[in-house]
């Protein structure tokens, strides 16, 4: 099997990874912060490690401010749900995923928010002018994809942060974490939402969500956590506030792995080993007749791995049985982002996206660009 699937989830795993979840549960398996046995300290000291690294690759202050989640539009929820109040003004995106739009569209029902959708140009960049208009004195926050799940686009941060001040900005940074450095001080995060199972090459069910000073919305779920059990009130201490339950240390174990791999084989190289997978699917694909790609003509430092496309006159699904017949995994539909295809023009047919990977190989392609040209 050929996988062309690596924005959903990055397959395979690397060693790292694999190594990490299967010593956690068949050496380690305790339940981290709940005894004093020696199995539970060694599932805390996974959490701790893998916390900290976390926080270090995004160039976080404190690493208790990075709290783990179910996936990342559970951390996208926690910050959507538990910071907009009643009737407060927020800025988002034409570019956004659900696990944005459709929080927000419950805050509009529940709590009267009012949304701003600032239009993207079918290349995906963002309207910077319409941003401008966008922001009010009563804007609570700006929600930006950092990097849009279905054409790559990266938006500029910088400039994001110059136009909307002080304002809290929100991002949704599944995709590029682990693509590409992500700085939330030199960027100037408030709020950084993400997944641990793409490019941080951890397993699924887990994501994670790194707060700055300051920033403290209502916790989403309440419960054991382990800490203050005395009290039958939720403890205020981080990051035991937003994580009761028990946690999946299984998967924290795994991100631990994938974290030393990226570190082994470092983020620069990742991301040109992809970038260069991109690039040779991507001038195939121009070489056949009858083919449209969206978004940007070529992946680059702007640009993540991320390609769609149609066949002239063929159906998405119809390219995706062929691929599946031929043993490759594309991704087509909508990508649960119909904003996205509005912008681009693809709705609601949706389109076949393809997203190479670190292990994706030349020979790989070269069948996949085979498949699409027979279609």
């Amino acid at each position: 099997m050929i996988y062309f699937d690596n924005a959903a989830t990055s397959f395979p795993k690397p060693r790292e990874t694999i190594d990490a979840v299967h010593d956690f549960i068949t050496r380690i398996g305790g339940n981290p912060g709940r005894g004093s046995h020696p199995l539970s300290i060694d599932a805390a000291r996974i959490i701790f490690d893998a916390r900290d690294r976390l926080t270090g690759l995004i160039n976080g202050k404190d690493s208790e401010r990075m709290i783990f989640t179910q996936n990342g539009t559970d951390a996208l929820n926690c910050a959507l749900l538990g910071l907009l109040e009643e009737g407060e003004h927020v800025v988002t995106t034409g570019l956004e995923h659900n696990s944005v739009m459709r929080p927000l569209e419950f805050l509009k029902a529940t709590r009267g928010i009012d949304v701003s959708i600032v239009p993207c140009s079918t290349a995906g960049l963002l309207d910077m002018s319409a941003l401008k208009a966008a922001v009010r004195p009563r804007t609570r926050a700006v929600i930006i994809n950092h990097g849009s799940n279905v054409i790559g686009t990266i938006q500029p941060l910088d400039r994001i942060r110059e136009i909307i001040g002080k304002k809290i900005l929100i991002l949704d940074a599944c995709q590029t974490i682990g693509n590409i450095p992500i700085d939330v001080q030199r960027d100037g995060i408030d709020v950084c939402c993400f997944s641990c199972h793409k490019a941080l090459f951890g397993i699924q069910g887990l994501g994670a969500i790194y707060m700055r000073e300051g920033i403290d919305p209502t916790p989403l779920r309440f419960g054991g956590t382990g800490s203050n059990s005395e009290h039958m009130e939720q403890p205020e201490a981080l990051p035991d506030r937003y994580e009761s339950g028990t946690p999946n240390t299984p998967g924290i174990a795994g991100l631990l792995g994938g974290l030393k791999f990226v570190e082994r084989v470092g983020l620069g190289e990742i991301a040109r080993k992809k970038r260069a997978a991109a690039e040779k699917v991507l001038e195939g694909l121009l070489r056949i007749k009858g083919i449209r790609v969206y978004g940007e003509a070529e992946p680059g430092d702007h640009h993540l791995p991320i390609i769609s496309m149609n066949v002239d006159g063929v159906e998405p699904s119809e390219v995706g049985y062929a691929c599946n017949r031929a043993g490759i995994c594309v991704r087509v539909g909508l990508h649960c982002s119909p904003l996205s295809h509005q912008t681009i023009g693809t709705f609601p047919r949706g389109a076949v996206r393809i997203s190479p990977g670190y292990f994706t190989e030349d020979g790989h392609i070269d069948r996949l660009l085979r498949t699409v040209a027979a279609r």
